[in-house]
Formats: C-alpha cells, structure tokens, sequence
C-alpha cells in the first residue's frame, strides 16, 4: 500500500479539516512497528532551483548559498515544457471554492501565475496532500510558478527554521519528503520536535549537522520567516494546507484533497485568461 493511500486511509473521517497548530505531542507515544511496516515512503518532490543537482547515488551536494545566504525565498518549481491542458469538472463558485484575497500579493515577485501552498511538516494532512501537489507540480506548464511556503503559526516550532535553512543548503530535495515520512509514518521525529532532533534527524540524511545548525539562526532564514508569516496574514491562511493563486484567490473548497487541486487548476485558467 503506498503512502499516499495508507495517509487518505487515516484521514478519511476527517479529510476536509485542516491543521490550525502545532500539537503538543510531548507525550504521544511512538508508533509500533508494525504501524509503520508495509507502507512506502513519499517519493521526494521534483527539485526546486533552491536544491542542488542531485549528485551520483541519489543525494544532492550541499553547494548552494553558504550559511546565511538563502536562496530566493520563494524557490518557486522549475517550469516545465508541459502543455496548457483545460482544467476539469464545473467551474468553481466565489465564496464556496475560493474567496478573492483583499488587496492580495503573491509570495514571491516574478513571472508568471504563483500558485503558493502554505504547509507544515506536523499536519497529516499536509503529509497526505504532498505525494499529490508532488505529481500535480510535475504537469504544470511553462507559465506557473509552484512555491512552497511553510506555516509559522507558532514562533516554537522549529520546522519552517528547517525548511528554509535545507533551502539554503541546496538539500531540500533530501529532506523534505523526508521530513513528513519521519513525523507521520517512521515516527522518527515528534510533531513539535525542537532543534537539536530536527538537526540530528537531518544529519543522518547526510546534511552538514552543524552547518544546518547555523543557517537555522541566520538572518536569512530569520527573513524568510516573516516573510512567510507576513504572507500567511495577509492572505487570510489560518490553517493548512491552503493553497494561494498569484495572491489573489484562496481556495477554501473541496471534496477531497485531489478536488482542491482541481478548482487550484481552474484559478490559474481564470489568472491566465485574464493576462
């Protein structure tokens, strides 16, 4: 059974909530074996120009920005030479599907229509909605942008911290994936893990412990959470995941994550057309 389908599963009763903060798992126990047995791994998301080129064996070379010097915050997807497909199923309702975002921005300035998913590595369902945005990303066309924003909802939680500084480090590809399989199917890390396991679970992913350890503190990364933070606010984002087209439309609709990305593919036309 695949991980996408053993996390569906799980969260089949409560499948159109979302995460609205970090829980207090201090005293969850870990998982038995024998719930993590039998279930794949998230297949790693397609390298963003933040992440280096993978290198011979599978792991990307830690060669990007040194510590404190973060690549683009945004590290939208790289465009792919995908065709413009017409979306599918009816068109999605104002106030229903999506809300128009008051005086909206995208995340990141730059060409293109943004379509931004505010995430955190501690939400299940945003680990059951990764192995989708992963294969949907893959048949974006040219002309859209794909960003990954991580939700700062909580200054304790460590993760965003992580995000940005593996972003930095050109390891992101390693980690990110990773990351999620760790909290919500290997239980190696806790949902409000602190730094240091974050840090040591990295590490035995062959990143630069304490390299990671100080691009956490940069003032790069310091920036980039805000910037996150800032774009959460005035996008109106209190829960994930949520999806943001071009800082205009936030999608609040859906039968199902897979749906999600649909009225997500019907947003873009709308911008598209209106280019």
């Amino acid at each position: 059974m695949t991980v996408r389908r053993s996390l569906l599963l799980l969260l089949a009763p409560v499948l159109l909530a979302a995460c609205t903060q970090q829980p207090d798992t201090a005293a969850a126990p870990a998982a038995s074996a024998d719930a993590a047995a039998g279930t794949e791994q998230v297949a790693p998301a397609a390298a963003s120009p933040g992440d280096a080129t993978t290198a011979p064996g599978g792991t990307a070379p830690e060669t990007g920005a040194a510590a404190g010097e973060a690549a683009s915050p945004a590290a939208p997807s790289t465009a792919s030479n995908a065709p413009i497909r017409a979306p599918e199923g009816p068109a999605p309702v104002a106030g229903t599907d999506y809300v128009v975002i008051d005086n909206g921005q995208p995340f990141a300035q730059g060409a293109g229509i943004e379509v931004a998913e505010v995430f955190a590595y501690w939400c299940g369902h945003c680990a059951a909605f990764e192995p989708l945005v992963s294969a949907w990303k893959a048949r974006l066309p040219a002309d859209v942008n794909f960003v990954a924003v991580p939700a700062v909802f909580d200054e304790r939680d460590q993760f965003p911290r992580a995000f940005y500084a593996s972003q930095a480090m050109g390891t992101l590809e390693r980690t990110h994936a990773a990351t999620f399989n760790a909290i919500h199917i290997e239980r190696k890390l806790r949902q409000n893990a602190d730094a240091d396991s974050i840090v040591a679970f990295y590490g035995g992913l062959g990143v630069d412990a304490d390299r990671l350890r100080s691009t956490m503190q940069s003032f790069a990364v310091n920036a980039n959470l805000g910037r996150a933070r800032q774009f959460a606010t005035r996008s109106g984002v209190d829960a994930t995941p949520t999806i943001v087209v071009n800082g205009k439309y936030r999608v609040i609709g859906g039968r199902s994550l897979e749906d999600i990305l649909r009225i997500t593919d019907h947003l873009v036309a709308m911008e598209r057309a209106a280019q």
